[in-house]
């Protein structure tokens, strides 16, 4: 009897045992199901355009470092794009040429009205805001000084100094197009001042920092008059033709190795100066409403 019971329990204990082992193979399966059917794929290449980086040249100069870190980060692999500027990404992305675009924010609002492309990350930088700045001799002391003036906005469609600097004429009860004379010299040094071309200049702040450190020159000699607020940051869009469930996985892949792409961004001494301290966010078409408001208020609706 003792020895039926043996037999009985090592019956009993290989029966459970194999239950349990198949119990264990389905559940892994389970698991392993639920996976395949969560996991978003990326495209194979992915084309990557910068609308501030004028043709191919410019592209591998000042971002590769930056390409080739955001291909480790989506783990897939990203092409340059090169566009003349960013009408042309706006073509690019509407034709499904380009994938991902870095474009300003000015530029972001342009390319948004013509593509209803999806801004996914923000890159901001604190004191990214317009400045006035004149000659320490002339009798402007304030922005309404400037009415009958003529004015260097350096270029067209520039966040903060055209479009920024629009604003704060416009907070100070002037009609930049007819209060004043607007120039876009492209020359981002102290010079349209310094030979008295015009009477002030607007810039983003940081190349006004720079623009003094190359002329040798001191805030007392051009002081600034007016200043703007923060503005909102560069944006990174993605094609509207992906599907949703790839931009939220490229999306949340940029946030989780946004220090390895800030570090790249570091690295290029052009880049570095421009966006010190510079932080990864969440993109908000919300956030440039403030711009569409300057849009309008010049008479450049059509834009956007």
């Amino acid at each position: 009897m003792p020895h039926s019971l043996n037999q009985m329990k090592r019956r009993n204990l290989l029966k459970y045992s194999c239950l349990l082992i198949i119990g264990c193979s389905a559940t892994t399966n389970s698991s392993t199901n639920s996976d395949s059917a969560t996991r978003v794929n990326l495209p194979t290449k992915l084309r990557f355009a910068v609308t501030d980086a004028n043709g191919l040249t410019e592209l591998q100069q000042d971002y590769e470092p930056f390409r080739v870190a955001l291909e480790k980060v989506l783990a897939t692999s990203v092409e340059f794009f090169p566009v003349q500027d960013y009408f042309m990404a706006a073509s690019a992305l509407q034709s499904n040429q380009v994938d991902l675009v870095w474009a300003g924010p000015s530029e972001y609002v342009v390319i948004r009205a013509r593509t209803n492309a999806v801004p996914v990350i923000s890159l901001t930088r604190p004191g990214y805001h317009a400045v006035i700045v004149v000659r320490a001799d002339s009798n402007i002391k304030s922005p309404p000084d400037l009415k009958g003036k003529k004015i260097d906005m350096w270029k067209l469609g520039s966040t903060a100094a055209h479009i920024a600097g629009s604003k704060l004429l416009i907070d100070a009860g002037l009609n930049p197009q007819t209060d004043l004379k607007i120039i876009m010299s492209g020359d981002d040094s102290l010079n349209m001042l310094k030979t008295k071309r015009v009477d002030a200049i607007v810039r983003p702040f940081h190349r006004y920092k720079i623009a003094l450190a190359n002329a040798g020159a001191t805030e007392r000699e051009y002081p600034i008059i007016a200043q703007g607020k923060q503005l909102p940051g560069d944006v990174f869009v993605l094609n509207s033709q992906l599907e949703p469930a790839v931009v939220a996985q490229i999306q949340s892949r940029i946030l989780s190795g946004k220090e390895q792409l800030l570090q790249a961004i570091d690295s290029v001494k052009s880049l570095s100066v421009r966006f010190k301290n510079a932080k990864v966010v969440l993109g908000n078409d919300a956030d440039f409403d403030v711009l569409r408001e300057v849009y309008q208020a010049i008479g450049q609706d059509k834009f956007i």
